[in-house]
């Protein structure tokens, strides 16, 4: 679903749009990523009006959605496996508003033959506003 509040600015540099999300993804998006370097992933989100909750901040479950997916692409590029949560933790730190792009690093700091972990940080206007770390649970890639 899309208005004319849905109008998204050329995305930071480096970035571009991401394609072949879920459905979830999908919906709550769109999302954008930069290429992962030193196993370092990198996504981000314009805030739009649908992302916001009734006092004009990012609404946490966006922030968290977000996360979730973020922590898992990092185990997903340092294991080459598909990352289900186990374990997410979120402090919130700080707030974004509609209009800002939020910008997410994450990687993944270790991993066994059946999970991982990683831990990651959103930032807005160049201030942290969100740090989680994840347990996840690997699984194959179906085929």
């Amino acid at each position: 679903m899309t208005t004319d509040d849905d109008t998204i600015p050329e995305p930071p540099p480096g970035f571009v749009r991401s394609a072949g999300r879920g459905q979830f993804s999908t919906v709550n998006g769109p999302y954008f990523h930069k290429p992962a370097a030193d196993g370092l992933v990198s996504q981000a989100f314009y805030a739009l009006p649908r992302h916001t909750n009734g006092i004009g901040l990012v609404h946490g479950g966006m922030l968290s959605a977000f996360t979730d997916g973020l922590l898992a692409g990092a185990v997903g590029f340092g294991t080459g496996k598909v990352g289900v949560t186990i374990h997410l933790s979120i402090d919130f730190l700080h707030m974004a508003r509609q209009g800002d792009w939020v910008i997410g690093e994450a990687r993944m700091t270790r991993a066994t033959k059946d999970v991982a972990f990683s831990e990651g940080v959103l930032r807005a206007r160049g201030v942290d506003i969100v740090r989680a770390s994840g347990i996840f649970k690997l699984m194959d890639r179906r085929g």
